[in-house]
């Protein structure tokens, strides 16, 4: 088990930028492909974007691709979302989620056992 905090979220006007952090006390996320998804009111959890453990290999939804960037410190504690050119559809609580193998979908909730608290996004004038 690792545990996960989320930081970052707030209240940001379309076309604004705000940085996720995930980060772990403790132990390093280098074994685990960490994933970033969000829920927004009445709608299912979707997966945004995850960073692989063995390679580093990055995944976004397609509705993110192009805004969206996930990356990982050095020290390998703390994987950021850096979302930029936000829209009021981006608006969501943002959960990250750890996991020791994803078998066949990055983007499913499933795959991953370890998830934060969340943190909340909104996107809006």
């Amino acid at each position: 088990q690792v545990q996960l905090v989320e930081s970052g979220g707030g209240l940001v006007q379309p076309g604004g930028s705000l940085r996720l952090s995930c980060a772990t006390s403790g132990r390093t996320l280098d074994a685990y492909a960490i994933a970033w998804f969000r829920q927004a009111p009445g709608k299912e959890r979707e997966g945004v974007s995850c960073i692989e453990s063995s390679d580093g290999s990055t995944y976004y939804a397609e509705s993110v691709k192009g805004r969206f960037t996930i990356s990982r410190d050095s020290a390998k504690t703390t994987v950021y979302l850096q979302m930029n050119n936000l829209k009021p559809e981006d608006t969501a609580v943002y959960y990250c989620a750890a996991s020791t193998y994803v078998y066949s979908d990055y983007f499913a909730g499933y795959e991953y056992d370890n998830w934060g608290q969340g943190t909340q996004v909104i996107v809006s004038s």
